[in-house]
């Protein structure tokens, strides 16, 4: 990647956050606008492995599987008919996230195949916001309610009110697991396994790096889901001998693209060369690296290399594919996840169990990066659906 095209990229993260312009011009002063690491080549190959270390061996392994060919994404093949004429409501954390955007048009794909109506509400990445959008929610007497990327438990007057007013709810990355959590008043939550994304994600490290990694690993404390995850890939880098967690860095995720220039332009002042790879439990920590990065006299393909682990959005997809200070990401297949949510609320509405399913995780490279903006399983899952409902 060249200088030109690196600072036509931070360009534009400049325009698109140009009310918090100050912050990243420091940086770039700080980091004198080095230009040594214009250049540089993406982690196409792992590093020379520590010797004798099974870890590494297995996460090689584990790498490669995942980079062939699957087709390990069908969803069920039964279940109840479609219940006709509904209303659902869905409730996002923050509609402007890319997870939880590629899951709501999954969503909007499956309600107009089984006939249903759908209100998209958005909780403006906030706590207050997200009571509000629940409090609109049970206005409306919806027949179910989806939330989309917080914890129930968070608004737990409102899931009361959903259970007494008998309104089944399911939610995506809902809680701290994939399935039924009834303490908390949800049907079922959709996700990856969390530990499988986060396991996926640190074994793209160890064994990209020859199990010499030194990470930083970004969390947000608010979501159990994201605490969960980042421990998982603590634990997994530390079972790796020649590997090392330098650092665990609590973020609001809706803050992360306003304060990764100033925290990453600290993190390479303090650890310098040392520090080879940026973990998140979401690429929306990855948003505004470049113009921190590129002022260290770092190139989109150079280290630190940025690994995400969840959810695989378009802009993720882009900057892997582009060289562009991010190398890869543990994507979920949020199309159908999307689907898998109004599946289970029909199955709710027609008195019956949760579906059981687990769609599994998929690593993200340049090598298979999807040509679109989200990873869709080439699996016939919507036909599969639409003949469980009989909407054929």
């Amino acid at each position: 990647m060249g200088c030109v095209t690196t600072l036509g990229r931070i360009g534009r993260y400049v325009n698109r956050f140009s009310g918090r312009i100050w912050p990243v011009l420091v940086i770039l002063l700080a980091g004198g606008f080095a230009t040594s690491g214009c250049g540089g080549s993406a982690p196409t190959k792992p590093a020379t492995a520590a010797p004798a270390d099974p870890v590494v061996k297995q996460a090689q392994a584990e790498v490669l599987t995942q980079l062939s060919p699957s087709t390990a994404y069908d969803g069920p093949k039964t279940g109840p008919r479609a219940v006709t004429g509904k209303l659902i409501v869905f409730v996002t954390a923050d509609v402007s996230n890319g997870g939880i955007a590629g899951v709501a048009q999954g969503v909007q794909q499956a309600t107009t195949a089984i006939g249903w109506k759908l209100r998209i509400l958005d909780g403006q990445a906030s706590v207050a916001g997200r009571r509000r959008a629940m409090q609109e929610a049970l206005a409306l007497k919806p027949d179910g309610i989806i939330l989309g990327g917080f914890d129930a438990t968070e608004q737990a007057p409102a899931m009361r009110k959903a259970a007494a007013a008998h309104i089944p709810v399911v939610g995506w990355h809902a809680g701290a697991k994939p399935g039924p959590d009834r303490d908390a008043g949800l049907f079922t939550n959709v996700s990856t396994d969390p530990l499988a994304v986060a396991r996926l994600a640190s074994d793209y490290v160890i064994a990209q790096s020859g199990g010499r990694a030194d990470a930083v690993i970004f969390y947000d404390s608010q979501f159990q889901i994201a605490v969960e995850k980042a421990h998982a890939m603590k634990t997994a880098l530390e079972r790796c001998g020649h590997c090392a967690v330098l650092r665990m860095v609590d973020v609001p995720i809706a803050q992360a693209p306003e304060r990764m220039p100033a925290l990453l332009a600290l993190l390479l002042r303090r650890y310098g060369a040392r520090l080879t790879y940026l973990l998140a439990i979401n690429g929306n920590y990855f948003a505004t690296s470049a113009a921190a990065l590129f002022s260290f006299g770092k190139s989109g393909a150079d280290p630190p290399f940025a690994v995400a682990a969840g959810d695989g959005d378009a802009s993720e997809f882009e900057r892997i594919r582009s060289l562009d200070y991010q190398a890869a990401s543990v994507a979920e297949p949020l199309y159908l996840q999307g689907w898998q949510l109004v599946d289970e609320l029909n199955r709710a509405l027609n008195h019956d169990g949760p579906s059981g399913y687990v769609a599994p995780p998929r690593l993200i490279t340049r090598a298979d990066v999807p040509s679109g903006g989200v990873f869709d399983p080439n699996t016939p899952y919507r036909e599969d659906y639409r003949r469980i409902w009989g909407a054929q």
